[in-house]
C-alpha cells in the first residue's frame, strides 16, 4: 500500500500581528514538511468577518517570506486545493453542516441574542457562573430538537436567521493519540454544543478546519494546546462526517511563557518588558498603533529562527545554532517538550550576535542603510561593510552599528580634553603634526602601515607609544571607545585621518 504524502498546514486568522508562536507553530509544520519530502500550505482563516482586518494576510504572508518558511501552496501561490481563503469556500461547508443535522449530530437553534442571555442568567450559579448550551440547556431553547418539526420548518421558511450547532453527546469518553502528549482523552459532557455554522453563513473554525483538512488532505496537523478543549469537537466531527480513517495525525505545541514563566506571552508583556512578540512591525489600520517587531529591531531572520526552534525543543545534543539545513535533519516531534517554554529575550539577543558575527559585511551594509537613510547620512556601501566588519563583534543587532560606529559617518563635535590634558605637552603635539606630514606620504593606507610609522616616529621623539595612542583615539572618535585605533583610521582614509587630527589638535591645545 503506497504510503499518503506528509501535508501540513498553518492556518491563521487575520486578525493583526503575528506572535512568534506562531511563527513557530509554522517552523515545525515546515520542518517536518521538508524531513518527509511533503508538502507546507497556508490557509487563511478568515471565517470571523467581524475581526477580519484589511491588510493583515499580506503581512502573514511577508513575515513568512522574510523568515525563509515559504508555503508550497496558499492564497498568493495557488495550488490543487484552491481557494485557501475560507471566505471563499463558504459554500461548501454549508452542505456539511446540513448533513450533519440530517444525520441526527447537529440541530437548527433560532435563539436571539437576549434569549441566549435570558438562559445564561437564568442558570448562573455559584457553582455555574458562566452556563454553556448544553444537553441541558438546549431543551429549554428554541432550536430542532425542543421544537417540533413542523414548527422547525416553518422558521426555516420564513428565513428565521439560526445557526448550526453540534449535538453534543452525554457522558461519552473520547480520545486520540497525540503525537507530542501521548494519549487524550475527554468526556463529551465537559463540552457545549458549539456552533458549526453562523446566521451569517459562515462557518466557525469547528467545522471550517475539520472540512478544509479532509479536502485539503492534510496528513499532520500541529497547533497550539490552547485548543486541546476543542478536540472533542473536532473528533466527533470528523467521526460524524464519516471521515475518521482520513483524520490527521494531531500534535498540541507547549505554549511559549512570560519571561517568569508565568502565563502565556503576550503582545502586553513585551511592551511592559521592553522586547517584541510580533515577527514584524505591525501597524493596527483602525488605531494607528504600531507594535514593533524581530525584523525591525535588526534580527536576521536565521537567527530568529533557530531561536524559535529551541523555545520548546532541543536535538538532546546540546548543541544551539543550527542552518535551517540542520534543523530539517534533527527536528522530531518526540523532542518538543510537553510543558511551556519561558521566552527569555537576552537568549534571544545571544542568537542574534552568533549570526551577526559570521554574517556577510556586505549583507550588513544592506541591512544597515535605512538607518543612514533615516539620519540622511549617505555612505557607499563598502565603507559601510568596513565599518560594520570592525564592530559587529560589539552588536546584538544590525541597528546597533550606529551606536558602536557613528564616528565613522560624522567627524567628533566635542572631545573628551579631560582623558588627554592632564598629561599633554608640546611634545605630543608637534608629533602628531610630525606624523601627519609622515601619513601624508604614505602610499600604503593600512593599519598595519600606519601603526609601524606610528612606533617609529614616536621612538625617535622618545614618546611612549602607549601614552600617544588615546589621544590618536579622542581625535579620531571625540572619546575612549570603538575598535582598534589604526583599523580606525584605515577605514576612514588619509584625507580623513589627517583632518581629524588636526581639527582635534585644535581642540586639544585651545
Amino acid at each position: 500500500m503506497q504510503q499518503q504524502k506528509v501535508r501540513v498546514r498553518f492556518a491563521p486568522s487575520p486578525t493583526g500581528g503575528l506572535h512568534l508562536g506562531g511563527v513557530r507553530t509554522v517552523l515545525f509544520n515546515y520542518l517536518f514538511a521538508r524531513q518527509h519530502n511533503g508538502e507546507f500550505v497556508l490557509r487563511i482563516e478568515d471565517t470571523d468577518q467581524t475581526r477580519y482586518v484589511p491588510g493583515a494576510e499580506e503581512y502573514i504572508i511577508e513575515c513568512l517570506r522574510w523568515c525563509g518558511l515559504n508555503p508550497d501552496e496558499g492564497p498568493h501561490v495557488g495550488g490543487p486545493y484552491a481557494p485557501y481563503r475560507q471566505s471563499e469556500r463558504k459554500a461548501q461547508y454549508r452542505q456539511y453542516a446540513e448533513q450533519l443535522v440530517k444525520d441526527g449530530y447537529a440541530y437548527y437553534a433560532f435563539d436571539t441574542p437576549e434569549e441566549l442571555e435570558e438562559m445564561r442568567n437564568k442558570l448562573k450559579t455559584a457553582e455555574n457562573p458562566s452556563p454553556q448550551y448544553n444537553a441541558a440547556a438546549r431543551q429549554q431553547m428554541r432550536n430542532s430538537i425542543s421544537l417540533s418539526a413542523e414548527e422547525t420548518a416553518s422558521l426555516l421558511e420564513k428565513g428565521t436567521p439560526h445557526v448550526i450547532r453540534i449535538k453534543m453527546p452525554q457522558n461519552e469518553e473520547v480520545g486520540f493519540t497525540d503525537l507530542i502528549r501521548g494519549h487524550v482523552q475527554f468526556n463529551t459532557s465537559t463540552v457545549d454544543d458549539k456552533v458549526l455554522l453562523k446566521a451569517d453563513g459562515m462557518p466557525t473554525y469547528h467545522l471550517a478546519v475539520v472540512v478544509d483538512d479532509y479536502l485539503m488532505k492534510i496528513t499532520h496537523a500541529f497547533r497550539g494546546e490552547e485548543w486541546l478543549p476543542s478536540a472533542p469537537v473536532h473528533l466527533l466531527l470528523w467521526k460524524y462526517l464519516g471521515w475518521e480513517a482520513q483524520m490527521p495525525n494531531w500534535a498540541h505545541l507547549p505554549l511559549i511563557l512570560k519571561p517568569d514563566g508565568n502565563g502565556k506571552l503576550s503582545k502586553r508583556d513585551g511592551d511592559r518588558l521592553g522586547f517584541p512578540v510580533y515577527a514584524m512591525n505591525w501597524t493596527d489600520p483602525k488605531s494607528n498603533e504600531l507594535t514593533k517587531g524581530f525584523r525591525e529591531l535588526g534580527f536576521l531572520p536565521e537567527a530568529f529562527v533557530n531561536m524559535l526552534a529551541m523555545i520548546g525543543w532541543n536535538d538532546g545534543s546540546g548543541q544551539e545554532i543550527f542552518t535551517i539545513e540542520e534543523l530539517i535533519q534533527r527536528f522530531s516531534l518526540e523532542r518538543v517538550h510537553k510543558a511551556g517554554a519561558k521566552f527569555d529575550f537576552e537568549k534571544a539577543k545571544w542568537f542574534n550576535h552568533q549570526y551577526l558575527l559570521h554574517a556577510d559585511n556586505d549583507r550588513l551594509a544592506a541591512l544597515f542603510e535605512p538607518v543612514l537613510q533615516e539620519k540622511n547620512i549617505s555612505a557607499t556601501p563598502e565603507f559601510v561593510a568596513k565599518i560594520a566588519g570592525l564592530v559587529k563583534e560589539r552588536c546584538n543587532f544590525v541597528n546597533d552599528i550606529w551606536e558602536h560606529a557613528f564616528f565613522f559617518f560624522q567627524q567628533p563635535e566635542s572631545y573628551d580634553i579631560a582623558a588627554v590634558k592632564p598629561k599633554w605637552n608640546d611634545d605630543k603635539t608637534q608629533f602628531f603634526r610630525n606624523w601627519a606630514a609622515v601619513v601624508e606620504d604614505h602610499a600604503e593606507f593600512t593599519a598595519v602601515s600606519l601603526e609601524e610609522s606610528f612606533k617609529t616616529l614616536a621612538a625617535s621623539m622618545n614618546i611612549k607609544p602607549g601614552e600617544l595612542q588615546l589621544p590618536f583615539r579622542i581625535m579620531l572618535c571625540g572619546g575612549k571607545f570603538g575598535p582598534p585605533v589604526f583599523n580606525i583610521a584605515e577605514v576612514l582614509g588619509k584625507h580623513e585621518t589627517i583632518a581629524r587630527i588636526v581639527k582635534g589638535l585644535d581642540a586639544i591645545n585651545a
